[in-house]
């Protein structure tokens, strides 16, 4: 998944962000069928995956000499992880393009639900050895993300709100050279990002002994953190639009509601979530009777969550900037991340094991996210707390400290 995952956004080249910011332009200048933005999206994703697919058979040495000691089955399943990425190239373009048109709820059901259940219908068949051995489920969970691609694209066609056309718009002509210059940046800036949430499971499975095994232990925890992060893709993709048209007619009130609006929605919701995982994780791991090892995965769950927490709470910073004439900056940001972050979970794996590139993470996520909320505070005024934001923290650590005096014999 984490492989997968930084393959996917090599291959994009940026085009999600690329109809993000552009979609207004094209939607306010060209009927739909003229429109050839999805088409040029999709085209470009395909070539990048092109180059991504040749760069990664020319590095497969290094791939087996970084992970075949302690990753042997990520090695010998490593030309499956190139259609499992593919499809999720193909859905986080198309998903993009959705967002735009109001589809957000359904694109949100196609990546959080049939993703979910259709890998649950796999586990099922793989126990009930209808699908006969663990070679064949893995080859069939790799197909999984281009079920979903096409479920999604069939569902736009159905609807009649997405077209395809190679005639070169007045638009792209128009903008082509702005475009250009925008994929560059932002295709650097997504790269970092993406670097930063799957690079500290790549690291623990190519250099802590049993990789794969400290990795599942730790993805325990990071699949924990998705469920509080679950509202954030529906504000973020309910936000785009309206982010992007705000910026196009200068609307700083619209702004700066979104911006503080989404922090307190998410803030709440996360503190909420974390809160109730974090208090009964133990006695879940004792319950489902998982094995041992996992208990190393409960303080890393708790670093992880405050990294969630704060992410979240910041509100759509990134998005904002993403969307406005200073998209720059999230390049800049993202460098100052990646120098933080590359070598402190390096270093911190080596020394703490497991834990080590959770506490990382966190310092780095909450520097990254102090340097955005500062620039939009000191270039537009806009910023996303308020009295509400300490209101939601104080009531969160008093929900906390009551249900830990009742229960302190069953909890952390």
């Amino acid at each position: 998944m984490a492989v997968a995952t930084l393959l996917a956004n090599f291959a994009m080249l940026a085009m999600p962000s690329f109809v993000y910011k552009f979609y207004h332009y094209y939607k306010d200048n060209l009927t739909p069928r003229k429109n050839d933005m999805m088409t040029w999206a999709l085209l470009v994703g395909l070539f990048g995956f092109l180059l991504v697919m040749v760069g990664g058979i020319a590095l497969k040495q290094l791939v087996i000499r970084k992970f075949g000691a302690n990753s042997a089955l990520l090695v010998e399943y490593y030309r499956w992880v190139f259609p499992f990425a593919a499809g999720m190239m193909i859905y986080t373009i198309l998903e993009a393009y959705a967002w735009n048109v109001g589809r957000s709820v359904i694109t949100n059901y196609f990546r959080e639900v049939q993703w979910k259940l259709m890998t649950l219908v796999l586990i099922l068949l793989f126990v009930c050895r209808v699908i006969p051995d663990f070679d064949l489920f893995i080859k069939l969970y790799a197909l999984v993300y281009l079920t979903i691609a096409a479920s999604l694209l069939a569902y736009l066609l159905y609807k009649k709100e997405i077209h395809f056309t190679l005639t070169v718009s007045k638009v792209t002509r128009r903008f082509l050279k702005k475009i250009l210059i925008f994929c560059l940046f932002i295709y650097g800036s997504t790269i970092i990002n993406v670097l930063s949430q799957v690079f500290d499971q790549i690291v623990i499975a190519s250099v802590l002994p049993n990789g794969l095994d400290k990795a599942g232990e730790y993805g325990l925890a990071f699949l924990l953190t998705s469920i509080i992060q679950a509202p954030q893709r529906g504000i973020v993709s309910a936000s785009i639009t309206h982010l992007s048209k705000a910026w196009k007619e200068k609307n700083m009130g619209l702004l700066q509601r979104v911006y503080h609006r989404s922090s307190i929605n998410q803030l709440i919701f996360a503190c909420g979530i974390f809160l109730l995982i974090w208090l009964n994780l133990r006695e879940a791991i004792i319950t489902f009777q998982l094995k041992e090892a996992y208990f190393s995965a409960v303080w890393v769950f708790f670093l992880l969550g405050l990294n969630k927490i704060v992410d979240m709470g910041t509100g759509v910073n990134a998005q904002i900037i993403a969307t406005s004439n200073y998209w720059r900056f999230e390049l800049t940001s993202g460098i100052i991340l990646m120098i933080m972050f590359l070598p402190l979970t390096y270093f911190f794996a080596k020394a703490y094991g497991i834990i080590g590139p959770a506490i990382a993470s966190l310092a780095s996520i909450t520097i990254y996210n102090i340097i955005r909320i500062v620039f939009l505070w000191k270039k537009f005024n806009l910023f996303p707390f308020t009295i509400q934001s300490v209101y939601t923290l104080l009531i969160a650590a008093g929900s906390y400290g009551v249900t830990w005096l009742i229960c302190r014999d069953h909890l952390p």
